[in-house]
């Protein structure tokens, strides 16, 4: 999912350098709301994981 988001940030920004705002504003939400599932997802991972060991 970090890859997904990472892959969408550079489209952002090659987007904007290229001079497409509306795409680049496009891309830099879908990266930013997959980053902030990827944190959720990773710290839910990282407490419920901690009972098993």
């Amino acid at each position: 999912m970090l890859s997904w988001a990472v892959t969408f940030l550079i489209i952002a920004i090659v987007a904007a350098v290229l001079g497409f705002g509306g795409i680049a504003g496009a891309a830099t939400g879908i990266a930013k709301i997959l980053f902030i599932v990827f944190l959720v997802l990773f710290v839910a991972s990282f407490f419920f994981g901690r009972g098993r060991g």
